[in-house]
């Protein structure tokens, strides 16, 4: 399967994974959506800041998946994973402190790609995370 993951561009993180600092995707969420149950190994991953085209792919190594988080499990979690995820700075437990859901992506061999914009239209407003069959479904335009 393929995946768009959307980041915040603030965060910074896409060069994070280009530099292999951050070698985990995390999503976190109040109920079952989108990423959760549907990444697997050997899954690719392309990633693009919102608002800008695509411009890097990973593979999927692994992927952990965790249900039910109270506090401590978050904190477990992210004592654990924190840094490899790239929120081991400021205080990454405000950001997902309600969440009930949570899924780590490990990825490898991060490559930068010529980038392409993409057509979200059907995936429903606001989605941070889309999976489909074919990157082409979505690809709209090479951007230069």
């Amino acid at each position: 399967m393929i995946h768009v993951a959307i980041m915040i561009k603030s965060w910074q993180m896409i060069p994070k994974i280009i530099s292999g600092e951050k070698t985990i995707e995390s999503r976190w969420y109040k109920t079952k959506c989108e990423a959760f149950g549907r990444v697997n190994a050997g899954d690719t991953v392309y990633f693009k800041n919102s608002g800008e085209p695509v411009s890097l792919k990973t593979g999927v190594v692994r992927v952990l998946e965790f249900s039910d988080l109270n506090q401590k499990k978050i904190k477990n979690i992210l004592k654990k994973f924190g840094e490899d995820i790239g929120m081991s700075r400021s205080n990454p437990f405000s950001k997902v402190r309600n969440k009930k859901y949570c899924i780590l992506v490990f990825l490898k061999n991060p490559q930068k790609i010529k980038p392409f914009n993409i057509n979200k239209k059907g995936f429903g407003f606001a989605r941070a995370w889309l999976s489909i069959k074919n990157i082409s479904q979505i690809k709209i335009s090479q951007c230069f």
